[in-house]
């Protein structure tokens, strides 16, 4: 169809498309106006399809506006012929997005108009279902047909209150292990002391035999005074974190001085300055990088007073601690930690006044570290310190020659190193195991009587658990350090038996003060029955100068008037019980009732 002379010349020249671009118009905006109301022209098209509004079910947004202008209903030849040529420009691609973007629309308002219906229909039949749960419950309270607008809202909003406590408990506690749905924090208001870390019961059967003094570990710590705690710090064991309790979790009258940045903290007494710990956090590593038995037992001491004469020197108490863990974990640990680069190589090992040599200890790589070793390369060196670390840095090496393998056979020198190791675990004034943090806890607090601020954490997850070998090689790392092996089972018997003890010991001393309590409070009720019986009987008395003296004085002479015979009574029958020969369970307890009684006057003596 040709348009008339003034059309032309009014459009001006016909666009031609170029062979690179699109033609446009000068005006990026006009053009993209222009594009939208010639798709808005078509029938079906995305514009119209935004111009007509949103489905049949589908309700606008409280600010939601049309996205354009709405062209105007009748249009004219001219106009209708400029859109098409104007169309027919456009490229295939943004033809074919727009074509996209239609279906894309009809496809989401039909999803969007499904799931409106839906959830009407699902909150009109949840509705019904709550009244009448509600009605049944509450009777003529609440109804369906009645529930006017505020009943609705409450009913929604317990609705909502509820989907968000069960989606809030499910993000909290995924898992059936989550400690707030054991309803066991619900049986007991207190855990049971005799329950591992592992959820396993701790009521072993004892291997070794210890004495009352080897299992009651009580010490005198003046932290006023000169005693001072050595902590024996073996790698890989847990010793940083034990460490970093010692400076920063206890309640102390003058708590230790921590800056931030800075790994070591001033521990100083009270009053003074002198610290009253010797460990990595407060005097750094002044005998060396992880010092054992043999060195801290002759450095500290010089370390600590200097270059003072011995005999001037104070006499100080060393308690020595240390920290002791599971031996495969331990040397999975460390193989794991010499992956990454650790050395040590600052350690002295100084043993009788001197390190050793480098034929009395190779080394096991030739490079600056050992980094990237497998495991097998790890187990196979036979100088490797790792195995059986725990015993020799708890014993005495000076009594097997040091690092000099040539002065007694292999078998004898192992034997000696146990039995060092053993006998100086049982000795020092304290010692912890990693798999038991409560426990090291409590022990620790009970043997120096200080307290921790916050509880100890048990961690289950460590870098040793998370390596995964099968029953050859965990047989052969146990082969490896078959003294730590030993050494661990000894430990662990000796600390669980100290558990116990001191549980035991603490029950025994909590039922004795409820007896002497229940004793002051019997006491005082016949003091008060008998004082109040005389004052009845002798009423002139309350005439006199001193009522309450006097009053005193009867019920005191008839408390342990009556006693005393309850005690000739129980002696009485006691001979009787004697002469007939009966058992001795018996007898023991009228000892108790009679000595029960003594305590009962000795208290009357004392009040009066």
């Amino acid at each position: 169809m040709a348009l008339p002379a003034c059309a032309a010349r009014a459009l001006g020249p016909p666009l031609q498309p170029e062979r690179r671009a699109p033609a446009r118009t000068t005006c990026p905006r006009r053009h993209s106006r222009v594009e939208a109301e010639l798709a808005a022209s078509r029938p079906g098209s995305v514009a119209a399809s935004v111009l007509a509004g949103p489905p049949r079910g589908v309700s606008r947004g409280f600010n939601s506006q049309p996205l354009l202008d709405e062209p105007p209903k009748a249009s004219s030849s001219l106009a209708g012929a400029a859109r098409t040529s104007l169309f027919a420009l456009l490229p295939r691609s943004r033809r074919r997005r727009m074509h996209d973007l239609r279906r894309r629309w009809d496809l989401g308002s039909l999803c969007r108009a499904l799931l409106t219906r839906g959830l009407a229909a699902l909150g009109h039949s949840l509705k019904h279902v709550l009244g009448a749960i509600f009605s049944k419950i509450f009777g003529p309270l609440a109804s369906v047909g009645n529930m006017d607008e505020k009943s609705n809202k409450l009913l929604l909003a317990l609705v909502m209150l509820f989907l968000f406590a069960v989606i809030v408990l499910q993000y909290v506690c995924p898992g059936t292990e989550c400690q707030l749905l054991r309803l066991q924090a619900f049986s007991s208001p207190m855990p049971d002391p005799y329950r591992s870390e592992d959820e396993s019961s701790a009521r072993f059967v004892p291997r070794y035999n210890f004495s009352r003094g080897d299992l009651l570990r009580k010490v005198d710590f003046d932290i006023k005074g000169d005693d001072l705690i050595v902590f024996l710090h073996i790698q890989k064991t847990g010793g940083t974190t034990f460490g970093r309790h010692l400076v920063r979790n206890i309640q102390l009258e003058q708590p230790c001085e921590c800056r931030v940045g800075q790994k070591k903290c001033t521990c100083h007494r009270p009053g003074k300055r002198e610290t009253w710990l010797f460990s990595r956090f407060s005097t750094g590593w002044s005998c060396g990088l992880h010092a054992d038995w043999t060195e801290l037992t002759s450095c500290v001491p010089a370390v600590v007073d200097g270059k003072r004469d011995a005999r001037l020197r104070p006499s100080r108490n060393f308690h020595y601690i240390t920290i002791l863990r599971d031996p495969v974990s331990r040397y999975l640990s460390e193989w794991r930690h010499v992956q990454r680069g650790a050395t040590w190589k600052a350690s002295l090992h100084v043993c009788d006044g001197r390190p050793p040599t480098s034929e009395e200890l190779p080394s096991c790589y030739t490079g600056d570290d050992w980094s990237g070793c497998p495991l097998k390369e790890f187990m196979d060196c036979p100088y490797n310190l790792a195995n059986n670390r725990q015993v020799r840095m708890l014993s005495d090496l000076t009594l097997v020659g040091c690092y000099n393998l040539s002065v007694m056979p292999e078998k004898q020198r192992n034997k000696v190193l146990l039995e060092s190791a053993k006998s100086n675990l049982k000795h020092m004034a304290f010692f912890g195991l990693t798999e038991f943090q409560r426990k090291t806890q409590y022990l620790f607090e009970k043997t120096f009587n200080m307290n921790f601020i916050s509880p100890f954490t048990q961690y289950n997850t460590t870098r040793a658990s998370s390596v995964e070998i099968n029953e050859e090689i965990q047989k052969r790392i146990e082969g490896l350090n078959f003294l730590d092996m030993e050494l661990y089972s000894y430990a662990k018997d000796l600390f669980l038996q100290r558990y116990q003890f001191m549980r035991q010991k603490e029950h025994q001393e909590a039922r004795q003060k409820r007896q002497e309590q229940r004793k002051f409070l019997k006491g005082r009720f016949l003091q008060t029955h008998f004082q109040s019986q005389g004052q009845s009987q002798n009423p002139s008395q309350n005439l006199s100068q001193n009522p309450n003296l006097n009053a005193n004085q009867n019920v005191t002479q008839n408390l342990i008037q009556n006693l005393t015979q309850h005690s000739s009574q129980n002696s009485s029958h006691k001979e009787n019980r004697e002469s007939q020969k009966q058992s001795a369970g018996q007898e023991q307890s009228d000892g108790n009732t009679s000595n029960g009684t003594n305590d009962y006057i000795g208290s009357v003596e004392k009040w009066r």
